[in-house]
């Protein structure tokens, strides 16, 4: 939106005014009886005849969100807390100095009122004032087309206005919140400790990701934006924390795109003497009790579609792409078509023939296709919530492999709305496994993947006191509000998401580089 100077300016000159009415123009609090919320919640149900015997007295504050002028009376209504009451201004009631700084107030200006509550004629709760006071002055106009903007990102930028005139955002953000508590109370409800960890670090690890990196002046020495809590919070396992969380926020340097934020929060927890499936299982309680404790139920809408989340589906990552592989593609995949290079380098081309084109590297490891091949073949459909487990080995540097076949891990992730939403698996805890996993990575540093892990070798020196058989979980909270809200953006689940400069306008998302954990 513009800015106006003409109606600054005029708005400027009407609190010179209302200053010249004795009062104050930014005053430093207001002393209430009540909130609007608990007026509503109170007196909603009461009749005329109620409010008026015995007269029930209120000292209420707010937002103006609507105001008329009637001649010698007026009627706004008053916005707290999203919540709105209709106000009624009498000239009669509230003097001249109050009727005048009446007609001075503007949409947007904080006003305090006293007086009683009655029904209007057409029977709505209102408060006949018998006193104004003066809070604070909007200066700027508080827009009345705003949701419907084409420029959907001064939405983002102004969001103190985005929450003023939307409703449907403040709801949103009031989800979330209960979101994280109901997190919270899950983890604490099976013994869960939470911890904080460094946000700031000297090797960026637990996570496949491109860093953030900083320097630390006095010690001389760069530090990277935590990518995940992983290696620490797994410190902690082995320092004899069993059962340890924590909600993080994590920093990946990568693009921007509708599940992608550079900055995007995390409910991390590992939990010792289990493993996969013990994870798995409770990842599953956690978040469909979510799904009840914000919606009140287990139904939530997904665009034009609907998610289940009593309805979960199982499938091992080979067995997803087996079980979606498209028609045109031929006859579907069989187990033992994984098992060489060869074998999924047909699958590849067969798939690419009769499907978007999907990149393929032949000097890549075998595990790190199939994983690409599972991300072309099946993601697209996994709208209802889905465990895909078994990943493999090369796509999983801190995840324990299975006995029976080492180049595949004890691993899972769960998808909904065609997203990654949670991550999981047996921790490696062989420190001399852990190291030759870390040294595989660094060779894919050196073929040129930037965000492959480096080399930790405090973590290993952990492990090597001993760390128990141990499962690990990261959910992602932003993503898991998305499903939630039915937002189809991640940046409209941030308050705050990061923008280009204001001053290009017109953007549009960043290429849609996906991030990994």
């Amino acid at each position: 939106m513009a800015f106006d100077e003409d109606v600054y300016e005029l708005r400027r000159r009407k609190l010179k005014q209302i200053e010249a009415l004795g009062q104050i123009a930014y005053r430093s609090k207001y002393d209430f009886s009540h909130t609007v919320l608990q007026i509503l919640a109170e007196y909603t149900d009461k009749t005329a005849e109620q409010l008026e015997n015995p007269r029930v007295n209120v000292r209420v504050a707010g937002r103006i969100m609507a105001i008329r002028l009637m001649g010698k009376a007026g009627f706004c209504h008053l916005q707290q807390d999203g919540k709105r009451l209709q106000i009624y201004v009498k000239k009669d009631a509230v003097g001249d100095q109050g009727f005048e700084l009446y007609k001075l107030l503007d949409l947007g200006d904080h006003i305090g009122v006293s007086g009683y509550l009655f029904r209007t004629r057409t029977g709505e709760l209102t408060i006949h004032v018998e006193e104004i006071t003066f809070l604070s002055k909007d200066l700027l106009p508080l827009p009345e087309k705003w949701h419907g903007l084409t420029d959907v990102e001064l939405r983002y930028r102004q969001r103190y206005v985005d929450l003023v005139v939307n409703p449907e955002v403040r709801e949103v953000f009031l989800k979330r919140s209960k979101l994280v508590q109901s997190l919270r109370r899950t983890m604490e409800a099976h013994g869960f400790v939470e911890v904080e960890t460094p946000m700031m670090q000297p090797i960026a690890g637990g996570a496949v990701a491109r860093p953030f990196v900083t320097h630390h002046n006095t010690l001389d020495m760069d530090l990277y934006l935590r990518i995940a809590p992983e290696l620490y919070l797994k410190r902690l396992v082995v320092g004899g924390f069993d059962r340890v969380y924590e909600i993080n926020r994590n920093f990946r340097n990568e693009g921007l795109g509708w599940r992608w934020n550079p900055e995007f929060t995390m409910l991390e927890f590992y939990q010792a003497y289990t493993d996969f499936q013990g994870v798995m299982d409770l990842t599953q309680e956690l978040i469909t009790q979510s799904v009840k404790d914000v919606t009140g139920g287990t139904l939530t809408k997904w665009g034009d579609q609907e998610i289940d989340w009593a309805n979960w589906k199982r499938l091992t990552m080979r067995g997803a792409i087996i079980h979606y592989w498209p028609e045109a593609a031929g006859a579907n995949p069989e187990m033992n078509d994984f098992a060489s290079q060869d074998g999924v380098k047909k699958l590849v081309e067969r798939f690419n023939r009769a499907h978007a084109h999907m990149a393929y590297d032949p000097q890549e490891p075998l595990g790190k296709t199939i994983a690409g091949l599972f991300e072309a073949v099946a993601e697209e459909h996994l709208t209802q919530p889905t465990i895909i487990y078994e990943f493999p080995t090369a796509v999983s540097p801190l995840s324990k492999q299975k006995p029976d076949e080492p180049e595949w891990t004890e691993r899972w992730e769960i998808y909904a709305g065609k997203m990654e939403i949670a991550n999981g698996f047996s921790e490696l805890n062989d420190p001399e496994d852990q190291r030759q996993r870390f040294e595989a990575q660094l060779q894919e540093r050196e073929r040129g993947d930037e965000e492959a892990h480096q080399m930790d070798e405090d973590y290993i020196r952990a492990l090597s006191y001993g760390m128990p058989p141990t499962g690990g979980v990261g959910v992602g909270v932003d993503r898991l509000c998305m499903l939630l809200t039915d937002s189809h953006t991640i940046r409209d689940v941030i308050l705050f998401p990061l923008l280009r400069p204001e001053k290009s306008s017109n953007t549009e998302d960043a290429g849609d580089t996906k991030e990994k954990s």
